[in-house]
């Protein structure tokens, strides 16, 4: 009778284990579409984190360039977009020598460009090269204060400031202006000429380095530019006599006695 009363509690016990299976099944199946929801919401979430490309780069680099170069073209009032430095291939004129090529004027053809013909553009050299100065025609064109230099090599009124007297290339003897005037005799002749000498080769550098003054001036002007070179015949300008110094040149050249004095005070 016992064992007949203890089965049904078993089945029941049975049944209510295979009961519970499926609420387990449910079970697991939420965890599992819990964590797959969980593992999907955390790939959309690393999906909308922005990413820097190398476009987005590109497309900053090139917003800080045109603010740049608009602020330079700004502060400089529309003289350079690139804070006064000017490379040549930024210069439409410039751009349109190179292509032609450097030029080759004697001097009769180099003085059409004297700024008489508005057609043409105003030149000058300075020790062979010439300079186009066509953008200041305020200055070098007809009426300018400095017009006489146009169509010419003057080099050496360059040397010696005399813009009437020497309004040519031709520098020989023009050291002399450098050389100090004998105004004492205090030395053997043979001694004079050892001085003269050396004080020769110092006069010839300061004209060298006057001329290299001036021919940067013009190569490095944001305005002018070298254009080409001055054709001159050689047997002609040899032929030539040597020039005396203008009355100005002559009054520049230092006294013997003050260079003198001045030698004395810088020595210890």
């Amino acid at each position: 009778m016992s064992e007949l009363r203890q089965r049904p509690v078993a089945s029941n016990q049975s049944h209510d284990t295979h009961a519970g299976a499926p609420t387990q099944r449910r079970r697991g199946s939420s965890s599992a579409s819990s964590a797959s929801s969980a593992s999907s919401k955390s790939e959309r979430d690393h999906d909308q984190d922005p990413v820097i490309s190398v476009l987005d780069l590109i497309r900053v680099a090139l917003a800080l360039v045109v603010a740049s170069c608009g602020l330079s073209y700004y502060m400089t009032s529309g003289e350079s977009m690139l804070w006064g430095h000017r490379p040549w291939y930024t210069r439409w004129p410039v751009v349109v020598q190179w292509v032609r090529g450097p030029l080759s004027l004697t001097p009769p053809q180099l003085s059409l460009y004297n700024g008489s013909d508005r057609t043409l553009p105003i030149y000058l050299a300075v020790n062979g090269t010439v300079f186009d100065v066509s953008a200041n025609p305020v200055v070098y064109g007809p009426g300018g204060s400095y017009n006489f230099f146009a169509g010419r090599d003057a080099t050496r009124a360059f040397v010696t400031g005399c813009f009437k007297e020497d309004l040519t290339p031709d520098l020989r003897g023009v050291e002399e202006m450098f050389v100090p005037v004998d105004d004492v005799e205090e030395l053997s002749s043979a001694q004079r000429k050892i001085r003269r000498e050396k004080e020769l080769r110092e006069a010839r550098a300061s004209v060298e380095k006057t001329v290299r003054r001036w021919d940067g001036f013009f190569r490095n002007h944001k305005k002018y530019f070298p254009v080409g070179k001055v054709v001159v015949d050689t047997e002609e300008a040899e032929g030539e006599t040597t020039r005396t110094l203008c009355e100005s040149a002559q009054k520049q050249r230092p006294k013997r006695s003050q260079v003198d004095k001045n030698k004395n005070k810088g020595s210890p």
